[in-house]
């Protein structure tokens, strides 16, 4: 059970939800403490075995006929599991959650309700953004996004037009992502009867959208405060993964799996970047 949840709460991405927290709540406030401690850990593992493994259990159908599931790409769960895993999830987040509304204020508890609210609604039946077009793609990008905003007004940080212009630049990341991972199970989506921005407009434009996204958030984070403009080089390579899938055929669409391991790998090296920045503008500043 406790192999099966761990594979289920995607391991290789709790950083991607944990590290815009952390960061956004830190360079913030400039300090660490039990609620800096708390949070990361939250979007560290509970708040992704509600993501991952809440869609786990909705999609078992259709993560039957995708040859993905079953590892690091995500779990393909054992129907015995699935009640199991509902009730982990819950377990792990409320503690975590009830902290983190006691040190909060009303508009730090709206963005986590929405940052939790996305989670559910991704996946849960009755909602399943996950099966509307697009709003897949802007649902998934607030599920890392968000943490960060959370992050951010928690610590009482003043939203410039600098800090925005970075938020935005993230969200058409997250919004890139989520469609150039969706290109690779349009063949099993499509059997398995779930919509998603790649079924609906098809492989090739959805590469190329997912390309036009990277390369417009690199253009907004030329007007982040220094050294953030650097960061705009980075967007470059996650064009570069997407760019062989440019001509891509849906019948083709699942060899964008080749792209979709580059990108998890990319992930850490341009993390790694990111936080060097950071910790730049921090001395800096």
């Amino acid at each position: 059970m406790l192999r099966a949840l761990f594979v289920s709460s995607r391991p290789l991405s709790w950083i991607n939800t944990a590290f815009p927290f952390a960061a956004a709540y830190f360079l913030t406030t400039q300090r660490i403490d039990l609620t800096l401690v708390l949070g990361t850990l939250y979007f560290l593992v509970p708040y992704n075995l509600a993501m991952y493994g809440i869609n786990d259990v909705f999609d078992y159908e259709s993560d039957l006929r995708n040859p993905r599931k079953g590892g690091v790409e995500g779990a393909l769960l054992d129907r015995r599991m699935h009640r199991p895993t509902v009730i982990a999830a819950i377990v792990t987040n409320v503690p975590f959650l009830v902290y983190l509304v006691i040190v909060g204020s009303p508009l730090s508890w709206l963005v986590l309700a929405i940052s939790v609210f996305a989670v559910v609604a991704y996946s849960v039946k009755g909602l399943r953004f996950k099966e509307k077009p697009f709003l897949d793609s802007l649902t998934s990008s607030t599920h890392f996004v968000s943490p960060a905003v959370y992050g951010l007004v928690l610590a009482g940080a003043v939203f410039s037009p600098q800090l925005w212009a970075l938020l935005l630049a993230f969200f058409l990341w997250g919004i890139a992502s989520h469609a150039f991972g969706a290109v690779q199970d349009v063949i099993a989506d499509r059997e398995g009867g779930i919509a998603s921005v790649a079924t609906v407009i098809g492989a090739k434009a959805t590469v190329r959208l997912a390309v036009i996204a990277y390369m417009l958030g690199g253009v907004l984070l030329l007007f982040t405060d220094w050294p953030g403009p650097l960061a705009s080089i980075l967007v470059l390579p996650y064009a570069a993964v997407c760019a062989p899938f440019w001509n891509v055929t849906d019948a083709a669409a699942d060899t964008a799996n080749r792209g979709w391991r580059r990108f998890l790998l990319l992930n850490f090296i341009t993390g790694f970047f990111v936080t060097m920045l950071m910790i730049w503008w921090r001395l800096a500043f």
